[in-house]
């Protein structure tokens, strides 16, 4: 018995091992239809960004860019968004605070070359202007050639180039007279020249300040006439002629009287070249500078700010110079 029992612990346990087998190609639940559709969407929104951007004007662009970082302490200010470009919306929740400091400052760009009055943008205008406005000076003489009866007044036009923009210049000479000696009415071939001009620079987008200048020779004593006077009529006058000649009101910059300031012929301040009407096309920089400061200097203005000193872009505004801006 006890043989048999050492012989039943000597036996050998049969040891069992269980092999999972593997199969693959089981269904991984489609992650890859996810991460397409994210693409087609992300691709569909990338188009219709270009899209848009392709049919959308440089205004709207520039009215979008304010209205997401306003320059314009009046856009910054309006916060209903009623009737404004994104339908009602506004850029601060209702109730949130508006910080008046932040206002009334100017938010950089991310893209400085298409921002309003930077250095880029300033010099492309530039150089689109001094294209047309060689094209309109040439313009100008070849229509004087044309006309014989103006063809005779040739030196008494003068058309060149300045900081400010192009400068065309009606003059007296002697014998052929622009004006009546003390009369503000032009004469005939005055009204000719002007409308002539005119026909060739009102479909520019450049703003005109009209000027009228005297020599030195004064009214008698005790006149209450100056040359100041017969300056602003003079340049008034011409006003007057372009308008009649199709020039657009909003085209004008502004209308000055100088009297003998600024003379052609400073060495002989009496010459009768000193006598004339000069009309200067702006450049757009110039004038849109200057209508950015305005705005600023309102804004401050309508928000009850202390408003700086203005600074002029375009010109120095000379004491006892007449204007009628």
């Amino acid at each position: 018995m006890a043989e048999k029992e050492k012989k039943g612990g000597d036996e050998k346990q049969n040891i069992i091992i269980k092999r999972v087998k593997k199969v693959g190609g089981g269904h991984h639940g489609g992650a890859w239809k996810v991460a397409y559709a994210d693409f087609v969407t992300a691709m569909m929104a990338f188009f219709l960004l270009l899209w848009l951007l392709s049919v959308t004007t440089n205004t709207e662009k520039e009215k979008i860019a304010d209205y997401f970082s306003p320059t314009d302490p009046r856009i910054a200010q309006d916060q209903s968004g009623s009737g404004g470009l994104l339908g009602g919306t506004t850029v601060s929740p209702r109730g949130a605070k508006t910080d008046n400091n932040v206002i009334s400052q100017n938010s950089p760009r991310g893209n400085t070359e298409n921002a309003p009055n930077s250095p880029q943008k300033a010099a492309t205008l530039d150089h689109q202007d001094e294209v047309a406005f060689k094209k309109a000076a040439s313009d100008i003489r070849k229509s004087i050639d044309a006309v014989g009866s103006l063809r005779q007044y040739e030196k008494n036009l003068l058309i060149d180039m300045t900081p400010e923009g192009l400068r065309i210049q009606i003059i007296d000479t002697n014998g052929k007279p622009m004006f009546a000696i003390g009369s503000p009415k032009p004469l005939p071939q005055t009204v000719q020249l002007l409308s002539m001009i005119t026909g060739i620079i009102k479909d520019l987008p450049n703003k005109v300040s009209v000027r009228g200048h005297t020599d030195s020779i004064p009214y008698g004593k005790g006149a209450d006439y100056t040359n100041w006077e017969l300056s602003a009529d003079r340049a008034n006058a011409s006003r007057r002629v372009m308008l009649e000649s199709g020039f657009a009101m909003e085209q004008l910059h502004d209308v000055q009287g100088r009297a003998d300031h600024d003379p052609l012929i400073a060495a002989d301040p009496a010459s009768p070249r000193n006598r004339r009407l000069t009309l200067l096309l702006l450049k757009r920089s110039l004038t849109q500078a200057e209508e950015k400061e305005n705005a600023k200097e309102n804004g401050k203005l309508a928000a009850g700010m202390p408003v700086d000193a203005p600074a002029p872009v375009i010109r120095k505004q000379e004491k006892g110079v007449i204007y009628f801006p």
